[in-house]
């Protein structure tokens, strides 16, 4: 069973950490979840800091004030009593993925850093946590500019493949959605060939008539085994538009996506996970 009761929600300070709060303050009471502020203190960018004083004494005097910046940051969202601080140094996406598997958390929130979210961007920290973490990773693009939609309202769309990992994504899906009281609806996406000759037309129609009963049919199956009731809506175009598409025309204010459950070579992201999160324009939960 999916559950949240530990959120972790890593901050830099910056603007737009301080406009995610509310979308972490919802999910923490919607899911009556533990909040947990994480900032990752990285190595210093100044030499000259560095020639001037024994590294040992630079870093601990930099450590002292990140902690004291730490304690008192969003102290009024987020109680120092009832909201643990953590602070570690090194490189900040692969902290964040470490510290949150070797402590359990559920969920991570966090921001895209409005626009920077690029696939050929390595350094993003973002990125690195999409890649790197084994939990959920909760994302929205340019939270300054939105805000979480009212406590009731809550529809939520899922994007669902036929690959073998699409079960995995349903049920996960379906068992967020009963936890946070959601109205849960399904999107799949059949990508549509150039259009060419009629002949070639007519074929076109003819195959993705066939590719939507096919669908239809793996869908009923997987529901069936996942104990869902969700609507299912197949659509034909790019993947990527159809989804944000499909999610704006239901009013979603969370977009969910699955990643790959393996790492490897290429990442858990070598689908389109990169390209939706940047241009959604509500929350995304990458499962």
């Amino acid at each position: 069973m999916t559950t949240i009761q530990n959120i972790l929600f890593p901050v830099d300070f910056s603007p737009c950490c301080d406009a995610m709060v509310p979308f972490v303050q919802r999910a923490a009471a919607v899911s009556s979840a533990k909040v947990t502020l994480l900032y990752v203190l990285e190595p210093s960018a100044s030499g000259f800091e560095l020639l001037a004083r024994p590294l040992p004494e630079a870093e601990k005097d930099r450590m002292k004030v990140a902690c004291a910046k730490l304690e008192s940051y969003l102290s009024a969202e987020f109680p120092v009593h009832d909201t643990p601080r953590l602070l570690v140094a090194g490189e900040a996406g692969a902290r964040i993925a470490e510290v949150a598997r070797d402590r359990c958390f559920d969920l991570i929130i966090m921001p895209t850093h409005a626009g920077v979210f690029r696939r050929m961007l390595l350094g993003s920290t973002t990125a690195k946590v999409l890649n790197d973490a084994d939990c959920l990773v909760m994302t929205t693009r340019h939270p300054e500019t939105i805000s979480p939609r009212a406590l009731e309202h809550r529809e939520w769309v899922c994007a669902i493949g036929l690959s073998a990992d699409s079960g995995r994504v349903l049920r996960c899906a379906s068992q967020l959605a009963e936890t946070f009281h959601a109205n849960l609806s399904l999107i799949h996406a059949i990508p549509v060939a150039p259009l060419g000759l009629l002949v070639q037309l007519d074929l076109e129609e003819r195959m993705q008539l066939m590719k939507t009963q096919v669908a239809r049919d793996r869908f009923r199956e997987l529901q069936r085994i996942a104990g869902s009731h969700a609507r299912v809506d197949i659509a034909a175009g790019p993947i990527k538009a159809t989804l944000i598409e499909a999610a704006r025309r239901l009013g979603a204010d969370v977009l969910v996506i699955g990643r790959s459950s393996q790492t490897g070579a290429q990442g858990r992201l070598r689908d389109l996970t990169y390209a939706v999160v940047r241009d959604a324009a509500c929350p995304v939960i990458s499962i």
